[in-house]
C-alpha cells in the first residue's frame, strides 16, 4: 500500500483550512448564505473526502471502506461533536453533520465511479474484458453463444479412432530406455569385478 503526498498533503491542508473556519469563535464569522454554513460543510467534506479517497494507492474496496469508515462517519461526526464541546460558542447542529456526511457520499460515490471506470480502461487497455452475459461476468461452465464454456469435453471413442495414427510411437513406448553401465569396481579381495548401476 503506497501514500500519493499530493493527495496526502492537499488532505492535510483543507483539513487545518477547515479546522480554522469550523473551530474559529462565533466573531470572527465564515461567510455563508442567508445565515446558513450548510453549503460550506458540504463542500468541505466533498472537497476533505475527494482527497482522501486517493492518498492510498490499494484496491478500490479497501479505498471505499477505510474512506466511508474514517472520513464519512468519524470525521463527519465527530467533527460537529467536538466543535459542540469546546469553549468556543458554537452550538452542535443536526444538519451540519448532515452535511458533511452528504458532502462525503457525494465525493465518494464520484471517486467510486471514476476508480472502476479507470481499472476498466486499463483492464481494456491491457487486453482483459469481462465477457457480459445476464447478470454481468460469465462463471466457468456457463454458456453464452460461442464463447468457451471453460469445461473440457472429453473426446468419443469414435473422435479418438479418427485421429490414432499407427505409424505414431505409443506413450508406454517411449521412456527413455537406461542403459546398463559396466564399472570396474575393485573388491576386497583385489579382484576386479563387474556390476551394473
Amino acid at each position: 500500500m503506497r501514500i500519493r503526498k499530493p493527495f496526502a498533503g492537499a488532505f492535510a491542508g483543507l483539513v487545518i483550512i477547515a479546522g480554522l473556519a469550523g473551530y474559529s469563535p462565533r466573531n470572527y464569522s465564515i461567510p455563508s448564505y442567508k445565515q446558513s454554513d450548510k453549503a460550506l460543510h458540504f463542500i468541505a467534506f466533498f472537497l476533505i473526502t475527494l482527497c482522501f479517497y486517493w492518498i492510498l494507492e490499494t484496491s478500490r474496496r479497501k479505498v471505499v471502506q477505510i474512506t466511508f469508515i474514517a472520513i464519512t462517519v468519524v470525521l463527519g461526526f465527530m467533527s460537529e461533536i467536538v466543535q459542540g464541546l469546546l469553549p468556543i460558542h458554537r452550538d452542535f447542529d443536526y444538519y451540519d453533520i448532515l452535511a458533511n456526511v452528504l458532502g462525503s457520499l457525494a465525493a465518494l460515490g464520484i471517486c467510486n465511479w471514476y476508480h472502476k471506470r479507470m481499472l476498466e480502461r486499463k483492464r481494456a487497455a491491457r487486453g482483459y474484458a469481462a465477457v457480459a452475459g445476464e447478470d454481468g461476468d460469465i462463471e466457468l461452465g456457463e454458456d453464452a453463444s460461442g464463447q468457451e464454456s471453460g469445461v473440457v469435453r472429453s473426446a468419443t471413442v469414435e473422435e479418438e479412432l479418427e485421429r490414432w495414427d499407427e505409424n505414431a510411437e505409443d506413450w508406454e513406448d517411449t521412456e527413455p530406455v537406461e542403459s546398463n553401465k559396466v564399472a570396474a569396481i575393485h573388491d576386497t579381495d583385489g579382484d576386479l569385478g563387474k556390476r551394473a548401476d
